[in-house]
């Protein structure tokens, strides 16, 4: 379980996406990671509570039905289905731009392509078959990120061979905040969206041996691997190269421009390879996350019956196949009119879901304590701190977000306004859904 959470959050948009954020808020996107990092640890403290309880395939969408009502889980089963849609075709390009840089012959959605059904097969298997494929790629990427943090450090402090000091880096060059303190907080967005993927956990576990156990690891251990990998990686970056030397991430990660600077061999041809496993470990879990999650929708009548069909080991396969159609789409949009913007508007428009997402798990979580009994409150083997205040927090601090980027630049409020729409769209079929529902319960009673 917990490596299946690493592997959920440990992408691309970490090893290059992070070179966007230091380019934005310079040093002091170290409290962008951070903030984000607290959030996404109250969220799953909380999803937490309810999954130990009462284990679930789809987890918040159907806590969120149950606590909130049918309208609930209608809307944030198809928001977080949607957000992966949009990953998947994300982490399939980054993946065969890398492998096309290797082989320049053959064009990069064939790579796009190939590795599409590759994991799409590996899904189809079994969840234990999505699991081992997980934990290995998951593996390696933890791997990378501890031997660029062990040398990094030495770096940092001049004890690596031709470095020097070069802590002040955090201050000089304009400050630890050389653009002031509310990108900050719109920076938490961009950090959101690479934490996003760590409730996979909670998914797999209502598929594991013992689900309570796993999801109360997977829960546990979070925030340190979040402090370490995320906070402690960005905060070493930013401390070795100058934040306004970056380069461009769509020409070189900051993690690979970083190894370049340790003069190890082979550097770059080695993070090369570790953003193409990253790249194919998250399109695994995205493929695993949403097909569970369609299913989950299907199943309570909130999609298409058809896609809750399950094969002999559990799996979903039209829910799976399913999307990686949508995938599919996706990528072909991008490599045939990549100036067309509608690649753009998917992925700008799913920013905000992880934000949504989470509002609606304090709301649930608690709405649901508030329906226990004494004696299931005091059963609960797994019980958010300080409730609810941290819940309210956590609303309270999506709230200052979503204001703060409406405040800033043109490109948050893009975030903002489209994502907004595709909430608006989504809600829009309520109606439709609704009357369904009604019409079955009238058949059934």
């Amino acid at each position: 379980m917990t490596m299946i959470a690493l592997g959920g959050i440990i992408g691309a948009s970490l090893f290059v996406g992070s070179g966007n954020v230091v380019r934005a808020v310079g040093p002091a996107a170290v409290l962008s990671y951070l903030i984000g990092g607290l959030l996404v640890f109250l969220a799953m403290r909380m999803l937490g509570e309810m999954a130990a309880a009462r284990p679930a395939i789809g987890s918040f969408m159907e806590y969120a039905r149950v606590g909130l009502g049918e309208w609930a889980g209608y809307l944030v089963g198809w928001l977080y289905w949607y957000y992966w849609i949009g990953v998947i075709a994300f982490e399939a390009v980054v993946g065969g731009s890398v492998l096309g840089g290797w082989f320049p012959a053959v064009p990069q959605w064939v790579f796009s392509v190939v590795l599409l059904l590759f994991f799409t097969t590996t899904n189809l298997v079994s969840a234990r078959s999505f699991g081992e494929v997980e934990y290995w790629l998951a593996s390696i990427k933890v791997a990378a990120i501890i031997v660029f943090l062990a040398v990094g450090t030495l770096f940092a402090f001049g004890l690596w061979p031709k470095a020097s000091f070069s802590v002040p880096n955090l201050w000089q060059h304009g400050g630890f905040a050389p653009h002031g303190w509310w990108p900050i907080l719109s920076g938490v967005a961009i950090v959101i969206f690479s934490y996003f993927g760590t409730e996979i956990a909670v998914m797999a576990a209502a598929e594991s041996e013992d689900p309570a156990k796993g999801v109360r690891q997977a829960v546990s251990t979070v925030i340190w691997r979040i402090l370490l990998f995320f906070v402690g990686g960005v905060l070493l970056i930013v401390t070795i190269v100058p934040w306004n030397q970056l380069p461009n991430p769509k020409q070189e990660g900051p993690f690979a421009h970083a190894f370049t600077l340790f003069g190890l061999p082979g550097a770059g041809l080695v993070m090369n390879a570790v953003v193409l496993t990253a790249a194919c470990s998250v399109l695994n879990s995205g493929l695993y996350s949403a097909g569970r999650m369609f299913s989950a929708l299907a199943e309570k009548r909130l999609a298409p019956r058809v896609v809750a069909k399950k094969s002999k080991s559990g799996v979903p396969v039209i829910a799976v196949v399913a999307c990686t159609i949508g995938g599919y789409i996706a990528v072909f949009v991008n490599f045939v009119a990549p100036d067309s913007g509608i690649f753009d508007f998917i992925m700008n428009s799913a920013g905000l879901v992880a934000l949504f997402v989470y509002s609606f798990i304090a709301f649930t979580q608690m709405r649901m304590r508030h329906k226990m009994t004494p004696e299931e409150r005091a059963g609960l083997k797994l019980k958010m701190w300080l409730h609810p205040w941290l819940g309210i927090l956590t609303v309270l601090g999506v709230v200052a977000i979503i204001v703060v980027m409406l405040l800033t630049d043109d490109s948050a409020r893009t975030q903002v306004w489209t994502s907004i729409v595709s909430l608006a769209v989504i809600a829009a079929f309520w109606p439709l859904v609704r009357r369904g529902l009604r019409k079955s319960a009238a058949k059934e009673g």
